[in-house]
């Protein structure tokens, strides 16, 4: 019983061992949920979602957030950067691009806007409108790479281009938020037109064609600007896989080519990119050609290249590692049908004359040719060997190969140019004198009917001209005016220079080419375009031709009698562009003709090889060759007219042998040591410029 003070009750001291009861501790999250038992325990609450659900979207939000500050716009990649360089021939029209990466950037404004329509309508119809990112893509990546299978799928243009241009090809999830950030980025940074400009100039498009320009020139043979909207159509389905869309591949690939190039256009349609009426032309499925790609370097395509390179380092600044770059444009002066023709014509007489399998001496011929415009030196057309990729020395653009009795000419011009200087001597072998006791050249000008003059009878006994004696230094009896009434005519038994010139007479021209003075001969030579390198040794054999000019030069050389004396050195390339500017203009720029030989005496030299060889273009020719005389170890011809010098040679090589083989049995008996067929292939390329 408890007591009382003063009333109240008095309550009993509590057992100082009893347990106190713990204090539930309060939880940040309370889950496990306390109280709850079974699954309830474990649902969260709906406060506990929501918070579960703003926290998750509030980390992902401070992930971006930092996601986007730390990835910044790279630079661009090497393979975006990098171009093709493309030459055209001399009409315009592409012969080749070359390169490791086949591209041509080309402006937006160059493009159709019937052929952006179709990349837009394929590709991200809402290209114009969107922020350059598609999160369903993203969300699709990531779902991809759970299940194991590729991460692509559902990019804009804007990332297309993003990773065409900054990132690798590499399908990952952690290059695909890396592309989708940079897409955020580049949209805000450049224009759309910018975007889609860049886009269509990396993408690929199969056939080895990166961007729009060559995938035109790949599947159709045409520039970017000249596609129709049913080509743009076809090659905007290339986008989804070219290796599944490109039509040549096989009947399938055909079917899924077709089909898509349907829908695009119908795609267009709906998306108000094309009005029905004009869908309407368009029901027949554009053919690409079955392979119209322009990337190979084999046959002539290498050795013109070779040619037009040689031509751009010689005359501007840009060397081997700036072409290698990429990004030119280069115009040259090649004809395409002419090259062909001349390739035609070289292979009809190998093919038909020439047999290694048959005779020993055919094994290791080779042949190189060269056509020059006389008026002003372009080169239209060469031949350099069989195949750039497997001869990889350029046959017409080489030196090394004597050019023999076709050097004649030069000795013949150097001699009415400057004048003939005999030994000077009287009968009975004594040295004519003149005042003074000096001993007396006399000379002959360009006056001399050197037509009408037998080589027997050019020169007498005793060194002088026949039946001029020795001159007085002075008197009115000079050579030079006497000469020209010098009556004795050509015969059988002495051919006049002319004859020389024509069949063999390697004496004479070695007894003229000493007394005009080989250095003189030297001179003109060069001075007609003949590279001083390629001179021989000044010798008593250098005036019937030790010296080895390619035949790029001795057509070119040719082209000045032709052209009356006026001389142009031969070039190949007129024009080179880079990012729509023009390149080095002013060192491209041709000097203009030069005097080489006095009119009078190119008229008088071109008539002396007016018959040299068999015309078959019912026109003047004027023409050089080798003969029967000659002992070097080639063959050639080259003949000109006003219009074209083409010069044409034929020599053997071993790979093991660093010198020419012989030419003897070259072809058989009757080849007369190979000499035949370039005067052959000549007619049947003349013949092809008529035709």
């Amino acid at each position: 019983m408890g007591t009382h003070t003063q009333g109240k009750p008095v309550r009993a001291p509590k057992n100082p061992r009893a347990r106190k009861p713990r204090r539930r501790r309060a939880r940040l999250v309370d889950y496990p949920r306390h109280g709850r038992r079974g699954l309830r325990r474990w649902l969260p609450s709906w406060r506990q979602g929501l918070g579960g659900i703003a926290f998750l979207v509030g980390s992902l939000c401070c992930l971006f957030a930092f996601v986007y500050a730390s990835v910044d716009i790279p630079d661009e990649n090497d393979a975006a950067r990098r171009e093709a360089n493309v030459y055209y021939w001399a009409d315009g029209t592409q012969m080749v691009s070359t390169g490791e990466v086949n591209r041509q950037n080309v402006r937006l404004s160059e493009i159709p806007d019937a052929v952006e329509n179709a990349v837009i309508a394929a590709e991200n119809d809402t290209f114009y409108s969107d922020s350059g990112v598609s999160p369903k893509g993203l969300v699709r990546a990531a779902v991809n790479m759970v299940r194991g299978q590729e991460t692509q799928g559902g990019s804009t243009i804007t990332q297309q281009y993003v990773k065409n241009t900054y990132l690798s090809q590499d399908q990952t999830v952690t290059r695909k938020v890396k592309e989708f950030v940079i897409a955020l980025k580049v949209d805000r940074k450049k224009s759309k037109q910018e975007i889609l400009q860049g886009y269509l100039n990396t993408s690929w498009f199969g056939r080895g064609a990166y961007g729009i320009e060559a995938a035109a020139h790949a599947y159709y043979g045409i520039p970017a600007r000249q596609l129709n909207p049913s080509q743009g159509a076809a090659l905007a389905a290339l986008l989804k896989g070219a290796e599944q869309y490109d039509p040549s591949v096989s009947a399938v690939n055909h079917h899924r080519s077709e089909a898509r190039w349907q829908w695009i256009l119908d795609r267009q349609v709906k998306a108000g990119l094309m009005k029905p009426k004009v869908r309407e032309k368009f029901t027949t499925y554009p053919e690409p050609h079955k392979e119209s790609r322009t990337t190979s370097l084999g046959g002539q395509t290498g050795y013109l290249v070779d040619v037009a390179n040689k031509y751009i380092k010689q005359h501007t600044s840009l060397t081997d590692k700036d072409l290698a770059r990429g990004g030119y444009k280069i115009h040259t002066t090649f004809d395409q049908g002419k090259v062909q023709r001349l390739k035609g014509a070289v292979e009809r007489v190998l093919d038909r004359d020439i047999d290694p399998k048959k005779r020993a001496a055919d094994k290791g011929v080779q042949v190189g040719a060269a056509s020059v415009r006389p008026s002003d030196g372009a080169i239209v057309a060469l031949y350099g060997g069989a195949d750039a990729t497997r001869h990889f020395t350029n046959n017409a653009d080489t030196s090394g190969v004597p050019v023999g009795s076709a050097f004649k000419p030069f000795v013949l011009a150097s001699a009415l140019e400057n004048g003939i200087r005999t030994s000077g001597r009287k009968s009975g072998g004594k040295q004519a004198s003149g005042k003074g006791g000096a001993s007396v050249e006399p000379s002959v000008g360009r006056d001399v009917p050197w037509q009408a003059v037998s080589a027997g009878s050019f020169y007498d006994d005793h060194g002088f001209l026949q039946g001029t004696g020795a001159p007085t230094p002075g008197s009115s009896s000079d050579i030079t005016s006497t000469a020209g009434r010098i009556a004795a005519g050509p015969d059988s038994t002495h051919p006049t220079l002319r004859q020389a010139l024509a069949k063999g007479g390697n004496a004479t021209y070695v007894r003229l080419g000493k007394d005009v003075g080989w250095e003189r001969v030297r001179r003109t030579a060069v001075a007609s375009g003949l590279l001083e390198d390629s001179m021989a040794r000044l010798e008593r054999t250098f005036p019937v031709g030790t010296s080895t000019p390619s035949a790029i030069r001795m057509a070119g050389a040719y082209g000045t009698f032709a052209n009356r004396g006026l001389q142009h050195d031969p070039y190949s390339v007129t024009k080179i562009v880079k990012d729509d500017e023009t390149v080095e203009a002013e060192e491209l720029a041709r000097p203009g003709a030069r005097r080489a030989l006095d009119p009078d005496v190119a008229d008088e030299a071109a008539t002396a090889m007016r018959g040299v060889g068999t015309s078959s273009v019912h026109r003047p020719v004027i023409a050089g060759r080798t003969g029967d005389q000659d002992r070097l170890r080639s063959a050639w011809f080259t003949a000109t007219t006003e219009e074209l010098s083409t010069a044409v040679t034929m020599f053997r090589t071993s790979p093991d042998k660093p010198q020419l083989l012989p030419m003897s049995g070259v072809g058989g008996a009757g080849s007369q040591h190979g000499n035949v067929f370039p005067v052959q292939i000549w007619r049947d390329y003349a013949k092809g410029q008529e035709s």
